[in-house]
C-alpha cells in the first residue's frame, strides 16, 4: 500500500509539474496545408504559406511565368479577382486548456476576412501590419478550419477613388490604368508599377501564420537603447512590455538579476538601467567593428517560467545634423560623436513576389553591401518595411539604415480612418525595428514634398487654391505632425526627417542645402559631366540605368525579342527616355554599339563611368557633401534599370567601380 501511495504521489507531482510547465508561452506555425481558389470556383488547388497568388497559380499551371515576355499584361486578370485560402489545423485538449489563444497574421497582402469554423474573426486592410486575434471561444477540439477571404485590391477603392474630391497623383502607375487606387491602398507602391519594374498587384498570406498559446502574462516587447557611452563606461535603458491578463506579483530575470514586479491587467512597461563598463561600441562597417550584446528577458511565477525572450542591442549613440551653418545647411550623420560619410546605396525588395527572397539571398544582398565598402543602404519609401533578418544582418554587418516609411511619389487621402491606419502601421513597425542599432534615420516619405512644390501637380490636377490649402495641410498632417510624433513616442532621440530630399536640384543655390537627389543626369538630360558640378550636402538618389547580362534577359525573353526594336523590349524598359538616352551617352564615350550584344555590355559600361564621376565628386568635396546614395543598388525582376546587381545576383560593372570609389576615404 506504501509503494502504491509513494507511486501515486510521484504520479501527482509529475502531472503537476507537466501543468506548470504548459503554462510557457508557445507559437506553433500554421503554413502547412493551405489550398487556394479563385472566388466561385468549384475546387481548391494546393498553395504555399507564405506566399501570392500569382505564385500559386504559377505552381498550378494555371498561369505561365510572370516575368515572361509580356505576360505581365496578360495576367493583369489576377489582380481583378476575389481569392480564398483556407487550411485545417488540429486543436487538442491541452491546447484549449491554455488561457489565452491567439491566431496571428505576420502579414496579409492587402484586404482580407478571415473566418475561423465559418465565423468571422477578422478583417485586414494594411499589407504593412500584422493581425492578432484571440480565438480561443471560436476554436474546437480537434479540426479546426481557417478560411482568409482576399479581395481585389483594385476593385476595393475604385469608388473610393471617383468619390474622393481630388484626383491624387499615384504616379507609378501606368497611363493605361483608368481608376489609380494606389494612393488608397496600403500596399508596397511598387506592386502597381514603377520606372524599373512591371506591375502586378498580388494578393495574399505573405507572412508566417501562428497559433500562440500564454498564461496569464505574455512579453510583447524588449529593446535596448543607449543613453551614453565612452571608453569606459556605458549607460543603457532596457524598456520591456508585457501583457497581462491576471494582475498579481511575477519574478523578471534580466542579465540574471532578479525583480520583483507588480503587474496590472493590461499592458505594463517595465525600465531596467544598468551600466556596461570598458563597453564595446558599435560601429558602422570601415569605422570599427559593429559589435553586438544580447540578454536574455524571462518572466516567472512561483519559478515557473511564462515566457522568455532575447534582446539584442548594440552600444551606439547617432545623430543627424541638419542645420544652418556657413555654407547653407548641412545634412550628415554622427555615430558616437563621430561624423562618418555615408557610402552606399537605395535598396529596392528584391522581387515582386516577396515570398520568394530567401534567407540566403538576404544574406549575399547584404554582404555585397559589405563588400563594395558600404556603411548605409537605404530601404526605400515605394517598397515594404523589409523582413526582421534584413536589419539583423545589417547589424552583424555594421550597415547603417535609412528607414523610409511606406509612402512615395503620391499623395493620400484626406480620412480619419485612414490615418489611423497609418499610426497603426508605423507604431508596429517603429516597435519591431527601433531595437536595431543600424537604425539610423525615419524618412517619412520619398519624394512628395520636392514633387508638391516642383513638379506641377497643381496645374496637372487642375487644383484650385482651396484645393491645394487642404491637400498640403492633409500631407502637414501626416508627415510634419502625425508621424514625427509617433517617432518621438515610440523612439525618443531618433533622428526623422519628413521627407527626402529637402532640396530640388533646379537650382545651384539648393546644392547648399540638406538631402538631395540629383536627377539632372537622366530626367534632366544633362551630361555626365554635371555630376562634378552639381554636388548636394547629402547625395540621396541620383544614378544611370542600364542593361543586365543577356543571360539573366533570356531568362525571361525569348532571342527575338532581345532587340532595341522589338516591341517587348520597349515594354520591359519601364523609363519614359530609357533606351535613347543609354544609347546617346554611349554614342558619346564609346564607339556605336553593332548590335544588341554590344549595346548591352556598353550600356554598363557607361553606367559604370557615370557612377564613377559622380563618386569621385562627393568624396571630393567633403565635407560640403557628407553621404552618398545611389540608385539603385538591386533588382525585382529581370529588366533594364539603375541597379548594379541584377534580379539573379549578377554584379554589373557598376558594382565593381562602386566598390573601388567607396574603399576611398
Amino acid at each position: 500500500m506504501r509503494v502504491f501511495l509513494f507511486c501515486a504521489l510521484l504520479i501527482c507531482l509529475a502531472s503537476c509539474q507537466i501543468g506548470k510547465n504548459d503554462r510557457t508561452k508557445k507559437t506553433h506555425i500554421l503554413n502547412e496545408d493551405w489550398e487556394f481558389q479563385q472566388e466561385g470556383d468549384s475546387s481548391f488547388l494546393p498553395a504555399t504559406v507564405p506566399g501570392q497568388v500569382h505564385l500559386d497559380l504559377l505552381e498550378n499551371g494555371v498561369i505561365g511565368d510572370p516575368y515572361w515576355e509580356d505576360n505581365e499584361l496578360k495576367q493583369r486578370w489576377v489582380e481583378e479577382e476575389n481569392w480564398v485560402y483556407k487550411t485545417e489545423f488540429e486543436v487538442n485538449r491541452k491546447t484549449l486548456k491554455n488561457e489565452n489563444i491567439e491566431i496571428v497574421f505576420d502579414g496579409l497582402d492587402t484586404y482580407a476576412e478571415v473566418f475561423l469554423n465559418g465565423e468571422s474573426i477578422l478583417t485586414a486592410d494594411n499589407m504593412f501590419r500584422s493581425w492578432r486575434i484571440d480565438v480561443k471561444p471560436h476554436l474546437k477540439r480537434g479540426k479546426n478550419e481557417l478560411r482568409v477571404v482576399f479581395e481585389s485590391p483594385v476593385n476595393r477603392n475604385r469608388e473610393a477613388v471617383s468619390n474622393y474630391p481630388h484626383t491624387l497623383p499615384s504616379g507609378n502607375e501606368a497611363t493605361d490604368i483608368p481608376v489609380k487606387v494606389s494612393s488608397f491602398t496600403r500596399k508596397a507602391a511598387y506592386h502597381f508599377g514603377w520606372d524599373w519594374g512591371p506591375r502586378f498587384v498580388t494578393s495574399g498570406i505573405w507572412k508566417d501564420v501562428k497559433l500562440e498559446t500564454w498564461n496569464k502574462v505574455k512579453i510583447v516587447d524588449a529593446y535596448t537603447t543607449t543613453l551614453s557611452a565612452d571608453r569606459e563606461i556605458a549607460h543603457l535603458r532596457t524598456f520591456i512590455e508585457i501583457e497581462a491578463t491576471e494582475e498579481g506579483t511575477y519574478e523578471l530575470l534580466v542579465k540574471q538579476k532578479t525583480k520583483i514586479v507588480n503587474l496590472k491587467v493590461g499592458v505594463n512597461t517595465i525600465v531596467h538601467t544598468f551600466d556596461i563598463h570598458r563597453p564595446k561600441i558599435w560601429w558602422t562597417h570601415g569605422a570599427g567593428k559593429p559589435h553586438l550584446y544580447s540578454q536574455k528577458i524571462t518572466l516567472r511565477l512561483d519559478k515557473t517560467v511564462l515566457d522568455s525572450i532575447s534582446d539584442t542591442y548594440g552600444i551606439r549613440t547617432i545623430e543627424m545634423v541638419n542645420e544652418p551653418d556657413n555654407i547653407g545647411t548641412s545634412f550628415y550623420f554622427k555615430l558616437n560623436g563621430k561624423p562618418i560619410f555615408m557610402k552606399g546605396a537605395n535598396y529596392i525588395p528584391q522581387d515582386v513576389f516577396l515570398s520568394r527572397v530567401t534567407p540566403d539571398k538576404y544574406a549575399a544582398i547584404i554582404a555585397a553591401a559589405k563588400e563594395a565598402n558600404m556603411n548605409m543602404l537605404r530601404v526605400w519609401g515605394g517598397g515594404i518595411y523589409e523582413q526582421d533578418l534584413f536589419y539583423d544582418l545589417c547589424d552583424q554587418n555594421g550597415i547603417l539604415v535609412w528607414q523610409d516609411f511606406m509612402f512615395a511619389g503620391s499623395l493620400y487621402p484626406e480620412d480619419e480612418a485612414f490615418q489611423e491606419n497609418i499610426a497603426a502601421e508605423v507604431i508596429e513597425n517603429i516597435k519591431r525595428l527601433r531595437s536595431h542599432p543600424c537604425i539610423a534615420l525615419w524618412c517619412g516619405n520619398n519624394e512628395i514634398e520636392v514633387a508638391w512644390k516642383n513638379w506641377g501637380w497643381q496645374n496637372e490636377y487642375d487644383y484650385s487654391e482651396k484645393d491645394s490649402l487642404e491637400i498640403w495641410n492633409n500631407y502637414v498632417s501626416i508627415f510634419q505632425e502625425l508621424i514625427p510624433d509617433l517617432v518621438a513616442n515610440y523612439h525618443p532621440g531618433a533622428p526623422y526627417t519628413s521627407t527626402s530630399p529637402l532640396s530640388n536640384w533646379g537650382t545651384a543655390e539648393n546644392f547648399n542645402h540638406g538631402s538631395m537627389h540629383y536627377w539632372g543626369v537622366w530626367h534632366g538630360r544633362e551630361p555626365f559631366a554635371n555630376f562634378k558640378t552639381n554636388v548636394g550636402r547629402f547625395m540621396v538618389e541620383y544614378g544611370f540605368q542600364s542593361y543586365p547580362i543577356l543571360s539573366t534577359l533570356r531568362t525571361s525573353m525569348a532571342d527575338s525579342s532581345l532587340s532595341l526594336d522589338s516591341p517587348l523590349m520597349a515594354h520591359r524598359q519601364k523609363s519614359y527616355i530609357g533606351n535613347g538616352l543609354i544609347l546617346k551617352h554611349i554614342n558619346q564615350y564609346f564607339d556605336a554599339p553593332q548590335n544588341f550584344e554590344e549595346f548591352v555590355a556598353l550600356s554598363q559600361k557607361t553606367q559604370a563611368l557615370g557612377l564613377k564621376m559622380a563618386i569621385e565628386a562627393h568624396l571630393s568635396k567633403q565635407p560640403h557633401c557628407m553621404g552618398t546614395l545611389f540608385w539603385q543598388f538591386n533588382d525585382c525582376w529581370p529588366g533594364p534599370s539603375w541597379s548594379v546587381i541584377d534580379y539573379y545576383g549578377n554584379k554589373k560593372e557598376a558594382y565593381h567601380v562602386v566598390k573601388e570609389e567607396f574603399a576611398k576615404p
